[in-house]
């Protein structure tokens, strides 16, 4: 990690050099040094830039920049969760990559993907985090002080799920928020090479198990 005059600096030239773009893996930048009024400072200048994402955690900043790869799996894992909340009738409101931050608890962060459930909220119940390159800020600490209910990260083929229970996090086979989701099910179709067919795949799948 570096500190700030030296994170500044990078930063900068990286901007400048245009070193963020990837296919395949994510780029994080992390500094260390960085004030609350910084980072929201930060926050406002990047505000028309959707190909950053910013993370902070009592003074550490991390500004991730996603790949292709990155991308595809979030819009995907979006897609074919609100075919599920749609075929079981449930309430949802997606608020996408929407920062949540709390100047009270010194933290920030934008998911790949979060939702509200059954009622429009100022925190999401559910937020998911796709995990291409490791490393830089403890995502889960972030979402623990913002008092995020269920929080899911995909990585290498497969979703780990932490709810929150009195104020941790417990890891857990299956969605509290959403018991009668598959996991195993929807990890199947998160990576397909046809996302259309897999949407569509999915949907019979769940109309199916809903007539049994």
């Amino acid at each position: 990690m570096l500190n700030f005059v030296e994170g500044l600096q990078q930063l900068e030239k990286l901007i400048n050099e245009d070193k963020f773009g990837s296919i395949d893996a994510d780029k994080i930048f992390v500094i260390g040094g960085i004030s609350w009024q910084i980072y929201e400072q930060l926050l406002e200048n990047l505000q028309d830039n959707s190909c950053w994402r910013i993370t902070f955690l009592e003074g550490c900043l991390e500004i991730m920049s996603p790949s292709r790869r990155h991308e595809i799996i979030k819009s995907n894992i979006g897609r074919l969760l609100e075919v599920y909340f749609e075929e079981s009738r449930i309430r949802f409101y997606g608020l996408g990559s929407t920062t949540f931050r709390s100047q009270a608890t010194v933290r920030g962060i934008e998911p790949d993907e979060c939702y509200c459930l059954f009622s429009n909220k100022n925190i999401p119940d559910l937020a998911i985090e796709v995990v291409i390159t490791s490393g830089g800020i403890n995502a889960l600490e972030v979402y623990q002080g913002l008092g995020v209910s269920e929080v899911w990260f995909w990585q290498n083929g497969s979703f780990s799920i932490y709810y929150l229970n009195q104020g941790k996090y417990e890891q857990a086979v299956r969605s509290n928020l959403l018991p009668l989701l598959d996991i195993e099910l929807l990890a199947s179709y998160v990576e397909s090479d046809e996302p259309f067919d897999a949407v569509l795949e999915f949907r019979q799948q769940i109309r199916e198990s809903f007539s049994v």
